[in-house]
């Protein structure tokens, strides 16, 4: 067993988990459409492969087009099922969770198909050859020592195996765009939606913080305008204009000053889109009091006299 060569498609296998590693890991290479290109067949594939790898090392235990058919169907039977592992853990279904998991999976497994390879002959042992390939499959399709309904079988498989591999491949290049639409938010003083100031004086300014959200798919030139009572009230001009990239976030304090005393009066947040500069494409509000000074300090006596 000592100094034996590791096996072609275990090295493809380790290096291609490398290479995904690296690209999920690596910040500005992990939303890149190769990082999809690698993460497919390391999630739909590779689990699958490894696993078939450990539990048949031997070239006559099964052939090429079988080894690939149960690939693809143990990994969507393995990726779930360490899924449901990690949900009970305090790590949970995230990106590196999952990726630690599986590629802890698929070195074990690496690594018990070279040990049961090993044992074996070299001239038994399973090994990947593109030329051995391509002849086995000639002959699975072929040969006429199999029966017709053998043949239809294996021909019905090879096209069922392209045309998935096709279609995930399309939903990878062209993935379906989901709803247009744009979040438009407000939160209180303690970052929630929530315990807004709904109390000011004559001359205050107030603070809200307001969140803009695009999931248009595309740039938008947004709009904001505040209004109390249907007026008009001035607010910075990084405020009021905003621009956005597809799922681009922007969150700031917004600072307004209410030009007239007013109970439960409407402060309204406007936001217009670059296509609708007249009617508003999100609203919000607020019902806000505006007292004068004197009449606050004079409240506020009242109240020390009630107690």
């Amino acid at each position: 067993m000592t100094g034996k060569k590791i096996p072609s498609d275990i090295l493809i296998i380790m290096g291609l988990m490398l290479f995904t590693g690296t690209f999920v890991l690596t910040p500005g290479l992990s939303e890149t459409m190769l990082r999809n290109t690698l993460g497919l067949p390391f999630v739909l594939f590779l689990p699958g492969y490894t696993l078939i790898a450990a539990l048949f090392p031997a070239k006559s235990d099964l052939d090429g087009i079988e080894r690939v058919a149960l690939s693809f169907g143990l990994s969507i039977a393995i990726v779930p099922l360490i899924g449901l592992g990690l949900n009970y853990t305090p790590w949970g279904i995230t990106t590196l969770p999952i990726l630690i998991s599986l590629s802890a999976f698929i070195f074990i497994m690496c690594g018990l198909a070279y040990l049961r390879r090993a044992k074996l002959p070299e001239t038994e042992a399973f090994d990947f050859s593109l030329r051995a390939a391509a002849l086995s499959l000639k002959a699975e399709i072929m040969e006429n020592s199999e029966s017709k309904l053998d043949r239809t079988l294996t021909v019905f498989l090879i096209i069922s195996i392209i045309l998935s591999v096709a279609t995930l491949a399309f939903i990878v290049v062209s993935p379906k765009e989901g709803e247009h639409f744009t979040e438009f938010y407000l939160l209180g003083s303690e970052g929630k939606a929530d315990n807004y100031s709904i109390k000011y004086f004559l001359g205050e300014s107030g603070t809200v913080t307001v969140g803009v959200i695009n999931h248009e798919y595309r740039a938008v030139n947004y709009t904001m305008e505040l209004k109390l009572e249907n007026e008009s009230l001035s607010i910075p001009e990084n405020v009021k204009h905003i621009t956005l990239a597809h799922n681009e976030t922007w969150e700031e304090p917004v600072i307004f000053t209410p030009a007239f005393e007013g109970k439960n009066m409407k402060l309204e947040f406007l936001l217009y889109n670059e296509s609708e500069k007249n009617t508003p494409y999100r609203d919000l509000h607020l019902w806000i009091d505006v007292n004068k000074t004197e009449a606050t300090d004079d409240l506020r006596i009242q109240e020390r006299g009630q107690l």
